[in-house]
């Protein structure tokens, strides 16, 4: 994995943090369309065209919408459940966007959460995922398994009251490996998802389960292993009495001896972290 060198991002770092930015302008362009009576399937379909729009013909799963609380996927229990549907979006409801474009062969996959107008219990979550943020990155730096690491993401959830949502995921995942994906003007897709993407990350937990490490973050055993070197789509997801908000980005970890190398968040200049810098 190439990592920054003397503070400047590589070639191929910029291009997953270009794609990356451009997901997360999506979805603040979306989010500043929404209003009341818009439905999850046409804020997922305002994703696909936004990004349609701007050359992006693949993906790593096509744009979720989830609003009220599906936010915190209440009832949740097989994977259909997660596709969008006609909930419809109400004043004050919260909602999270959540969409994985692939472009000029980078990958980004991102989460954004917010409401239509004031929602105190979302904005309460949102403050409190900034601590998720410090300790996974500590955490990964001090090569901690990452089964070890998603116990103590666990354990500050429970003492900050909140209900761990991320383990609702297939697998119950809080995290998974990309990577570039060979550029096409069209791929096929399977249940949402890139078939180009699906299996550069069947490739990785075949590999991996030969030497002993897996592409998927998760409280199972076949987690049980240092941080791989690679990019790593990173979502705690916070739920609180039908709310729910999540923050997902690329964190990059590398084999270099250097702590703050070692691992670190791509950009550091997205949403959820210039709110918590004009919080303070």
């Amino acid at each position: 994995m190439a990592t920054a060198v003397a503070g400047e991002l590589s070639a191929e770092l910029r291009g997953f943090r270009e794609v990356q930015r451009l997901a997360y302008e999506c979805a603040e362009a979306v989010a500043a369309q929404l209003k009341p009576g818009v439905t999850e399937r046409e804020a997922a379909r305002m994703q696909r065209v936004w990004l349609r729009e701007r050359g992006v013909r693949d993906w790593f799963h096509l744009p979720f919408a989830w609003f009220g609380d599906r936010t915190a996927f209440v009832g949740f229990r097989i994977p259909l459940q997660f596709f969008p549907t006609d909930r419809r979006l109400e004043p004050g409801m919260p909602f999270i966007l959540d969409m994985a474009p692939v472009h000029k062969g980078f990958t980004a996959d991102i989460g954004y959460s917010g409401s239509l107008g004031l929602n105190p219990v979302q904005d309460k979550l949102l403050a409190d995922l900034e601590a998720h943020r410090e300790l996974i990155l500590r955490e990964v730096r001090e090569r901690r398994p990452l089964r070890e690491i998603y116990e103590d993401v666990d354990r500050l959830m429970t003492r900050q009251g909140c209900a761990n949502r991320h383990r609702a995921y297939p697998f119950g995942v809080i995290a998974h490996k990309v990577d570039r994906v060979a550029e096409r003007s069209w791929s096929p897709r399977l249940f949402g998802f890139g078939v180009q993407a699906l299996k550069g990350l069947a490739g990785d937990a075949l590999h991996g389960h030969r030497e002993g490490w897996s592409p998927l973050w998760s409280p199972y055993t076949f987690s049980d292993h240092p941080p791989r070197p690679g990019l790593w789509a990173v979502e705690p997801h916070l739920g609180f009495r039908g709310t729910g908000a999540k923050f997902e980005e690329l964190l990059v970890v590398t084999d270099s001896r250097d702590p703050e190398q070692s691992a670190f968040w791509l950009d550091d200049d997205l949403p959820h972290v210039r709110r918590w810098a004009e919080d303070k």
